[in-house]
């Protein structure tokens, strides 16, 4: 029986929770170049790849397919699994956010030549983020969250914002609604104060800037064209960024060296009335700071992402009218599970053929 080249993409159900759409795509994508082996273990079987090739194989016949690529997600892999891939010549083998590799696979696939390919950075994502931030923002600018719950209790919301509830300039009137105490209206003439011009922060600083905002960001180690690009203007001390911000926007992946960044002094120093926006990770920020503010009315809160996850039902930022709420959204989209495999196919011989 003539053997045939294909590709193999193998995928776990606890994957497929965390990207529910990629896997699919990627089969897809793969399919238009050629035959591809797919492999889909339900929640709970632990069988490795090798175990899951020999029972459960759909897609082009296991005999007579030599495969020269694979997308392994989540998936085990030991080395006896490499036995059953002579021919490979390039893989992805990952978990869902990090390589799934033990050094002894790893070093047998160096042996055997294989490339392994790997996300080069979290990019996959920034869009989804970034949009979802200007989102929170425009929705604390207007205060829509609340008008949207106000709706759904009484027909007050619709006298409450009448011209015959005016009681004087500068109060509430005729179809105006929003909270003086904080920055509120357009985005267009805000001063927006942004840390980080990364793959999130500088999307979120570009948004701002397209819709009429003032933007500055305070960024370490972005080269300038990434503050150009943002349409920022750089700021070189973060103490700075925060003196003037009407809306203040953290924008930058938590690690040991961003833990606490943005210290109590800093959440002090922004001005009164000033809307912070967390989209990225609360953990960047001092937390018991920022609660304090909000919680005095002394700063608005649109956040995504909290330091208590899930928020207690009783969390006294829950409700409240300075404050735009979701259970860490951001990131999940169709969009960027597409991106996710996007990324990683790009890496890949388009002919599964090609020598290595």
């Amino acid at each position: 029986m003539s053997r045939q080249v294909c590709s193999l993409i193998a995928v776990q159900a606890e994957f497929d929770a965390t990207w529910p759409f990629a896997a699919d795509h990627w089969r897809s994508r793969w399919q238009e170049e050629g035959p591809t082996r797919f492999v889909r273990l339900v929640r709970d079987d632990r069988r490795t790849l090798g175990e899951a090739l020999g029972e459960d194989v759909s897609g082009a016949g296991k005999e007579t397919c030599e495969v020269t690529r694979a997308a392994v997600l989540g998936v085990p892999v030991t080395p006896g699994c490499l036995d059953a891939l002579p021919n490979l010549r390039e893989a992805v083998i990952l978990d869902p956010y990090h390589p799934a590799l033990s050094p002894e696979v790893e070093a047998r696939l160096a042996a055997r030549g294989v490339e392994l390919y790997r996300q080069q950075s979290e990019g996959f994502w920034g869009q989804s983020v970034a949009e979802f931030a200007l989102a929170l923002t425009l929705c604390a600018l207007r205060g829509i969250p609340q008008q949207h719950r106000a709706m759904l209790e009484s027909h007050e919301v619709w006298r409450r914002y009448g011209a015959a509830r005016n009681r004087g300039p500068g109060q509430r009137g005729a179809q105006f609604s929003d909270d003086v105490r904080f920055t509120h209206g357009t985005l267009a003439g805000k001063r927006v104060r942004v840390v980080g011009v990364g793959n999130i922060g500088s999307r979120y600083a570009s948004f701002a800037h397209c819709l009429g905002a003032e933007v500055a960001a305070w960024d370490p180690y972005a080269p300038e064209p990434s503050f150009h690009r943002a349409g920022a203007r750089r700021v070189w001390r973060l103490e700075e960024l925060v003196q003037d911000a009407e809306i203040f926007a953290p924008m930058l992946p938590l690690t040991e060296q961003t833990r606490g960044l943005v210290t109590a002094q800093h959440i002090d120093d922004l001005p009164k009335g000033c809307l912070v926006v967390l989209a990225t990770r609360a953990g960047i920020c001092d937390m018991a700071a920022l609660r304090r503010r909000v919680l005095a009315d002394e700063v608005a809160l649109a956040a995504d992402v909290f330091d208590v996850e899930p928020l207690p039902l009783d969390d006294p930022l829950l409700g409240r009218e300075n404050v735009v709420h979701t259970p860490h959204l951001a990131g999940r989209t169709r969009d960027a599970n597409i991106a996710w495999a996007e990324v990683l196919l790009a890496q890949f011989r388009r002919d599964p053929a090609a020598g290595g």
